[in-house]
């Protein structure tokens, strides 16, 4: 009992020292703060910033109140919080707020822009040095960071809210650290971004007439698409978007109709360049994928009746059966008027929306969250509620749905844009159609735009092994 005793008083003895020289380390960080206390919240910020690690020992001691622990995120400007605005980039009120964004870039480009910020290594919360300084200047010369919460070589909290309220505007994800995407953003010159809306203002202003009561919108450099009805935006949905050599193509056109659960008919290109070497490698591979083959005479043939180390596979035509999970359509395509072949639909592979980068489709669009699209292009058309579109996706079965009134979309390339809310959004010119050269650190290796081709004479490249990415679709049945 008495070893217990004596182990037990050195404990003690341990978390006092632990606990004095804890408050001699938070009374020296006072004393060096000392310069800024008549800022205010600089010093929060500052602590937040020096304070990286949880402390030695507790601090819910009655010394220290009731306060917790010291590795505390202070609250930053909620000025710096972007909600989505529900005004539609195609509005009277986006176009005058592209204007107004003009004015204010055109000051800053007048003012000398701003300075790069060196791409030495990640910055996030916590590390100091001259480049936290330097990107401090840098989002104060956009408006992404307050001037008044200092200058300190700290990246705290209110740092990391300015690189939040960056990356929201550049339609990255809103990490709060800066590392390979957002320094290529950060470093784009203030005169390119000029152009960028000057560029963009009249292409917004290409779509200042009547667009309709209710209308769909795909911005295919934003990877977004919005419904809007009545002037207002109904619906809000990330999409994957043609890649850089099969460009999603700009275009007017309307949504017609719906097939649920579609099958997906596998273009000549895909059979050459890609079915026969995968049957090659494994003869299992169209049973797995649920792929039927058929000949001329529209009758099944067996993989194991087809030579497929010849080009005799190219004579019959291949068909996948419809199923979310694994069909490359998913459970839903949406069929749009248009000489391109393209068309919106849903994905098996959901994981997609979650990337800052997806420009990963052959032409079409693939729509996040397809249900709530397809509910509402089907809201007038009777017989077509919610519940009967999910008992149609249910069935497992192919169903076709006729929009009673068809709804204009329009599938756009706006890479700058101003909101009413005081927000000026970019987009990565990732097509290069803005006028200037690449930018960006890693743009000068990026292809050059091609015109969008036929589905049947595109490129065809790696596929997913667990879906066939839909390459071409001119030949949906």
């Amino acid at each position: 009992m008495r070893r217990f005793a004596t182990a037990a008083a050195k404990a003690g003895e341990t978390r006092l020292r632990i606990r004095r020289l804890e408050f001699k380390l938070i009374t020296d960080l006072l004393d060096a703060s000392r310069p800024i206390l008549r800022r205010g919240p600089a010093v929060a910020a500052l602590l937040a910033g020096f304070w990286l690690y949880p402390p030695l020992g507790a601090f819910a001691g009655p010394a220290f109140g009731d306060q917790a622990e010291w590795a505390q995120r202070y609250d930053a400007d909620p000025r710096l919080a972007i909600t989505r605005s529900n005004t539609p980039v195609l509005s009277p009120q986006t176009l005058a707020a592209t204007e107004q964004a003009i004015e204010i870039y055109q000051q800053i480009v007048a003012k000398g822009g701003w300075e790069p910020v060196n791409a030495t290594r990640v910055l996030k919360l916590g590390v100091s040095g001259p480049t936290v300084i330097a990107l401090r200047k840098r989002l104060a010369a956009s408006g992404d960071l307050d001037v008044s919460v200092g200058a300190a070589p700290i990246f705290d909290s209110f740092v990391e809210a300015g690189v939040k309220h960056f990356q929201a505007r550049h339609g990255l994800l809103q990490t709060g650290i800066v590392s390979k995407e957002t320094f290529d953003a950060l470093n784009i010159p203030a005169d390119f971004r000029l152009h960028q809306l000057e560029i963009n203002l009249v292409r917004l202003r290409s779509y200042s007439g009547n667009l309709g009561e209710r209308f769909v919108m795909a911005n295919i450099p934003a990877m977004a698409v919005e419904t809007v009805e009545n002037g207002v935006v109904a619906t809000h949905h990330a999409a994957g978007v043609g890649k850089i050599d099969r460009q999603s193509p700009v275009m007017m056109t309307k949504a017609i109709d719906i097939n649920f659960n579609p099958y997906w008919t596998v273009p000549a290109s895909i059979i050459r360049k890609d079915l026969i070497p995968r049957m090659q490698k494994n003869p299992d591979y169209l049973t797995e994928h649920k792929i039927r083959i058929f000949n001329k005479d529209n009758q099944e043939v067996q993989p194991s009746e087809i030579d497929w180390n010849t080009l005799d596979a190219t004579n019959y035509r291949y068909r996948q059966d419809p199923g979310g999970d694994i069909n490359s359509l998913g459970v839903v395509r949406i069929n749009i008027n248009n000489p391109y072949g393209v068309y919106m639909h849903d994905t098996p592979e959901k994981g997609v929306f979650g990337d800052d980068v997806r420009f990963v489709s052959s032409g079409c669009i693939r729509v996040q969250n397809v249900r709530d699209y397809v509910t509402w292009l089907l809201k007038d058309t009777p017989g077509w509620d919610r519940e009967h579109i999910d008992e149609a996706i249910r069935s497992g079965q192919r169903i076709d749905a006729k929009i009673a009134t068809p709804v204009p979309v329009y599938w756009v390339y706006i890479t700058a844009w101003g909101t009413p809310e005081g927000v000026v959004q970019f987009r990565e010119d990732i097509y290069q159609r803005d006028g200037f050269g690449p930018v960006a650190t890693n743009a000068a290796s990026a292809p050059l735009p091609q015109a969008i081709q036929p589905d049947a004479q595109r490129p065809v490249s790696a596929v997913s092994t667990k879906t066939l990415e839909p390459l071409s679709d001119d030949d949906q049945q």
